[in-house]
């Protein structure tokens, strides 16, 4: 069941995402050669709780950390670590969530560490745009199909491979609620989108293939064919003229 939230309840989230993209812009400034993801996690929660808010991901379901930092080959899910030290031309997904006056938000960004390859640096330019064409699409009456399809197509455009195991989602109350909301879909099918809908729109594209592991942390999910990943996402409200980003 897909839960409809009223203005002061978006207005709840949207403080949450306010703290989601603090904390997204300072990794921003913070992701840099020689800084460890630990390091990166452990500044992430100190702005989380300074805000009077409770990191969304720390403990749920087990994860040990405050975000999700993944580097490289790894799509989603990475757990920091002192020994996860980042380096020049690297990549890394922060994913990120806080709960605030019983709502969460949730959001993530890749990051270029120091200089990156052309090709690194084109899967993040790609891989954002995704997002926000996606995004344009949002507005009462349409089908989430359309939506998706907007990411798959761009995505198969720009050569990409979509990681089809892992999807955006609903947000509000729980971190992730109905619906599920892959990165690939045909147009006029799924949900029709309504007033009051808060979405987790997250394209996960790769260099190379579509297919995914998980490493033996029983966390990590990392791409098959070792090629470098990338993941953007927003929540967002679905308004009556179209939507509002709750985590910018």
């Amino acid at each position: 069941m897909i839960e409809l939230k009223n203005s002061e309840e978006i207005e709840k989230m949207r403080a949450a995402g306010k703290i989601v993209a603090k904390v997204l812009a300072t990794m921003q400034v913070e992701a840099v050669p020689g800084v460890s993801t630990w390091q990166l996690d452990q500044i992430a929660e100190e702005i989380i709780r300074g805000c009077g808010a409770v990191p969304s991901f720390l403990g749920y379901g087990g994860f040990p950390g405050s975000i999700c930092a993944s580097i490289n080959e790894e799509v989603v899910h990475g757990i920091p670590s002192k020994n996860r030290i980042l380096k020049e031309g690297d990549i890394v997904g922060i994913d990120v969530g806080a709960y605030l006056n019983g709502f969460h938000a949730d959001s993530a960004l890749t990051v270029p560490v120091g200089k990156v390859s052309s090709e690194a640096s084109r899967l993040l330019t790609l891989t954002k745009k995704s997002l926000n064409k996606a995004l344009e699409l949002i507005k009462p009456g349409i089908h989430l199909g359309d939506v998706q399809h907007a990411v798959e197509t761009y995505a198969t455009a720009g050569g990409f491979g979509i990681v089809r195991d892992y999807c955006g989602h609903g947000v509000g109350r729980k971190l992730h609620e109905d619906p599920s909301i892959p990165n690939f879909g045909n147009k006029g099918t799924g949900p029709v989108l309504k007033e009051g809908m808060t979405l987790a729109i997250e394209p996960m594209l790769n260099l190379g293939g579509d297919d995914v592991e998980v490493l033996d942390n029983n966390w990590t999910v990392v791409t098959t064919d070792g090629s470098y990943s990338a993941h953007f996402e927003h929540t967002v409200a679905v308004t009556q003229k179209g939507y509002l980003i709750l985590t910018a």
